[in-house]
């Protein structure tokens, strides 16, 4: 099966790129096992001139990445931009800090000397997502190769051209060898790959599905692995928020990449003190995204990314409205080419309804009212993920309370949307996966935490 690239808003294919046979493959690996043998000997000044390379280079071509990504997912050019500074700003975090975070730790003991270096473990396999083609990677590569890994890089079957690119970008970089390779693998291939003796660990962000089975296949393999799945991201708005700051945090939260997003706000939990006002201001923005060519420069809401997204989507809604759900805004597929979905905002939200319990990836807002901030709580935990979630309140201690002791999420954010931090660790619970990428903890996560002893 092909790697297809296809525009989201023309519906034609711009390129198709051949999955890699076997054989290639297995050369990628072995080639990437003879590139960390010689990386993982080089000093942090190297590392971090590697990765400000990279970051250089994707500077100095920013304009070309972010078109590429909104050519192959449909994301709006502004926002391509942003991701592809993002990615710039991770590499170079990582290349200033890697060593403050990575340096050995003394630790007192009956020993002469005892402490705990960190080494890197080896060549690591990124399984990575659509969505975000260029920053999920780099989330994951900046601090693995800043460690002194080496990542192999599997993309979504729909991006290939993001993933290439970004290739180029780390072999831009000038380094003796490549740090990143790319690798067209089909599905059925993916469990062999995890299982090859050159791969030592495995990256996966993508459905909890999915990530199940690559947990499975590297537990058996007895490789550490890092899971990011789905999120259905809750948002508590208590009677005392801003709603000047809430609304167009929460828009933001919601529609941010047409609400393609794990960590997408995706269920709004309003007090029944502001929730009229609420639900007309947050339609009343809604209404006013513009949607459109994501090439446009004033363009908010681009296509979805693939047919088969926005037809599970509808069925969502559909579903949700057949169960009682109020439609406020949106709702119906519009007319014309290109795989849009406009933003919808429901009410008389269930528990039961698909667009409540599941993960709902595109820009559609369920608002459900409580009378409690305990209520509130109690129905934000009521979910199988835990990736995220909100708290919108004027009340910063009743705020950090609900975000540090009440809320089960990997990532509690009060009066901000959430969103991904080079500095802070990033991933989630329950099924949303475990492990986390980024910041101090997620650097250590690839790395071998070893005892070193001198009696």
């Amino acid at each position: 099966m092909p790697f297809i690239a296809r525009n989201p808003y023309t519906e034609e294919v711009i390129r198709e790129y051949p999955a890699h046979e076997r054989e290639s493959i297995e050369a990628r690996l072995v080639t990437a096992r003879l590139a960390f043998l010689r990386w993982r000997e080089t000093t942090f000044t190297e590392r971090a001139r590697a990765l400000d390379a990279v970051a250089d280079a994707l500077r100095e071509d920013l304009d070309h990445y972010a078109r590429l990504i909104t050519q192959e997912m449909g994301k709006p050019i502004k926002q391509a931009r942003a991701e592809v500074e993002k990615c710039a700003r991770a590499l170079n975090y990582f290349a200033e800090h890697a060593e403050r975070m990575l340096s050995p730790v003394e630790v007192e003991t009956d020993a002469r000397k005892s402490y705990v270096v960190f080494q890197p473990l080896g060549v690591l396999l990124a399984i990575m997502p659509w969505n975000f083609p260029m920053w999920q990677a780099v989330r994951f590569a900046a601090p693995a190769i800043a460690a002194g890994n080496v990542v192999v890089l599997k993309p979504a079957p729909n991006t290939p051209m993001c993933a290439l690119a970004l290739q180029e970008a780390f072999d831009a970089a000038a380094f003796d060898y490549p740090l990143l390779y790319t690798v067209l693998a089909e599905v059925e291939v993916i469990p062999d790959i995890i299982r090859h003796p050159a791969i030592a660990g495995v990256g996966f962000t993508g459905s909890t599905r999915a990530g199940r089975e690559v947990a499975r296949i590297a537990g058996e393999s007895l490789k550490k692995c890092v899971l990011e799945l789905g999120g259905s991201d809750p948002a508590i708005i208590l009677p005392d928020a801003n709603l000047d700051i809430a609304i167009p945090q929460c828009v933001q939260g919601r529609y941010q990449n047409s609400g393609q997003s794990c960590i997408a706000i995706k269920r709004f939990i309003v007090d029944t003190l502001i929730y009229d006002e609420f639900l007309e201001r947050f339609i009343e923005q809604s209404r006013l995204l513009r949607m459109g060519d994501p090439m446009d420069e004033e363009v908010e809401i681009g296509p979805l990314a693939r047919a088969d997204l926005r037809e599970n989507l509808h069925r969502q809604v559909e579903e949700s409205v057949q169960m009682g759900a109020v439609v406020h805004l949106g709702g119906k597929i519009p007319e014309g080419k290109g795989y849009f979905y406009p933003p919808t905002v429901l009410t008389n939200i269930s528990p039961e309804m698909p667009v409540w319990k599941e993960e709902t990836f595109g820009p559609v807002a369920p608002i459900f009212p409580v009378n409690s901030r305990y209520e509130a709580v109690q129905i934000a935990n009521a979910s199988s993920y835990g990736l995220g979630a909100e708290v919108f309140t004027e009340n910063l201690r009743l705020g950090e309370e609900l975000a540090r002791l009440r809320l089960e999420a990997g990532n509690c954010f009060v009066n901000h949307y959430v969103f991904s931090d080079p500095r802070l660790p990033f991933g989630g619970i329950k099924h949303s996966g475990f492990g986390r990428e980024l910041g101090e903890f997620g650097i250590r996560e690839f790395v071998n935490i070893k005892t070193v002893y001198l009696a």
